[in-house]
């Protein structure tokens, strides 16, 4: 995988000049600053695709010319998130780079030393506003760092400082708890975890969260909830966390039980096998139908301090 003059620890946003990743630079600058990370804006020209159009020449069409263009177009884009990263967060250290492949492979390529990459959500044609973007769900799908993709918010319902972390007690999963608890404790913000699981009670209740004492409690897994909990809660006592246990699927609970939320946080497995793509796609799933941005965090993920 490619290496990519980007500095290691940093906050890493791609932009491509729509409205979604600006909404990501403004969003990545605001970490950085709360890290006192740099911020590194990435723009992706695709030089392989650049080359599929020599055939230009051949029709009159100066190919170098274009290329030229495009590479302006790239900086002129580069320096408007630049300016755009800097009303925001005034203080912090920004670096720009231009990366000649497939913007997929080379965001990819950079999760390897970068703190978090942060992504725009941009669909296609009418229901833009609705569909994932490809390269989102690339990257979010491949990167070895968290990765967060800043959804357009929908709905009516008013966002809160609120984080939804969903969580299964198992000890893979502690990057992931580890990920929201310091988020929470950066912004000063409560944090939910989030326990879901599925039972045949399901299709007759409906998703929903499940109540100390409610019928077909589980008491077991609510347990093991708090035991998974109870360490991070003693590192971070400012946070005020509440634990939840939700019937239903993954995306059923953290996006239809929580729609105010202001950050989901999801795990990503890495396991292998069938197991690998049921939690690949727990996590896909969640990103294509939230409304709110959301972070998915490798559950191998080594989460700096």
């Amino acid at each position: 995988m490619t290496r990519y003059a980007v500095p290691p620890g940093a906050v890493v946003v791609g932009v491509d000049g729509s409205e979604d990743a600006g909404r990501a630079v403004s969003w990545a600058a605001a970490q950085a600053e709360l890290e006192r990370r740099t911020l590194a804006i990435v723009h992706s020209t695709d030089q392989v695709a650049l080359r599929d159009t020599a055939w230009l020449d051949v029709q009159g069409i100066d190919h170098t010319d274009l290329v030229n263009a495009l590479r302006s177009a790239a900086q002129a884009t580069l320096a408007a998130s630049a300016a755009r990263a800097a009303a925001v967060a005034p203080g912090i250290e920004v670096v720009t780079a231009v990366v000649e492949d497939d913007a997929r492979i080379a965001l990819a390529g950079l999760s390897a030393e970068a703190h978090l990459l942060v992504l725009g959500s941009r669909g296609r044609g009418p229901l833009r506003s609705a569909l994932l973007g490809s390269v989102s769900a690339s990257v979010a799908r491949h990167a070895e760092c968290p990765v967060v993709v800043c959804r357009r918010p929908g709905g009516a319902v008013p966002r809160s400082t609120r984080i939804i972390v969903g969580a299964d007690g198992n000890p893979a999963s502690a990057p992931v708890l580890e990920f929201a608890f310091t988020q929470a404790s950066l912004r000063h913000a409560p944090l939910t975890v989030m326990h879901c699981f599925w039972d045949v009670a399901v299709a007759s209740r409906g998703a929903g969260v499940v109540r100390p004492g409610d019928p077909g409690d589980q008491v077991e897994l609510r347990q093991q909830l708090a035991e998974s909990v109870a360490v991070l809660a003693a590192k971070f006592p400012d946070v005020e966390v509440t634990e939840e246990l939700a019937r239903g699927l993954v995306d059923e609970c953290l996006v239809d039980l929580t729609p105010s939320a202001g950050l989901l946080v999801v795990g990503r497995s890495v396991s292998h096998g069938c197991a690998r793509f049921l939690h690949v796609s727990s996590a896909l799933a969640v990103l294509e139908r939230a409304r709110t941005t959301v972070a998915v965090v490798p559950e191998s993920a080594c989460i700096a301090t």
